[in-house]
């Protein structure tokens, strides 16, 4: 049965594969598309690492010298990093610069599988990003958990 991990949780002592959930938040513009891959993946061995934080305060000053604001980056980026699979999607109705930036981050990682539905305003490019650095897409959300089961079955067992 998979387990969720939301910041500001602890990393230490993760055992089973990992699957960050990177993609659209934009809090009011992107649907909570973790909450269904979660429920997708519920009978998985996993476990599901969210960084759609259940506490985010919209007012925090996005500055790195901001304590809660810091905490949440570099909690992401750390999660990512342990992953072993990162699911990144790009929700039609919004921009998802950060996002954008973790795709170019990630790339070349070899643990990627992306949704980039038609509609996204960067399609062309994360569709050539992709092509290039073999990251496997899918165009709807749902087949991204069948992706993401197939991914987990080519990734290697280890934790990071």
């Amino acid at each position: 049965m998979a387990h969720i991990l939301k910041p500001p949780a602890p990393l230490d002592g993760l055992t089973a594969p990992t699957v960050f959930l990177a993609g659209s938040i934009e809090m009011g513009r992107a649907e909570d598309w973790q909450a269904a891959v979660s429920r997708s993946l519920q009978s998985e061995d996993i476990v599901i690492l969210n960084p759609r934080r259940d506490d985010w305060d919209p007012t925090w000053a996005q500055h790195m010298d901001n304590p809660p604001f810091r905490e949440q980056v570099e909690w992401e980026l750390a999660a990512q990093e342990r992953a072993t699979l990162i699911v990144m999607y790009f929700a039609p109705s919004t921009q998802s610069p950060i996002s954008l930036l973790e795709l170019g981050l990630f790339a070349r990682s070899q643990k990627l599988v992306v949704c980039c539905p038609e509609g996204f305003w960067r399609k062309g490019n994360v569709d050539i990003v992709c092509d290039r650095y073999n990251v496997p897409m899918v165009d709807d959300l749902d087949g991204l958990g069948a992706a993401i089961r197939q991914q987990l079955t080519n990734q290697p067992n280890e934790i990071n």
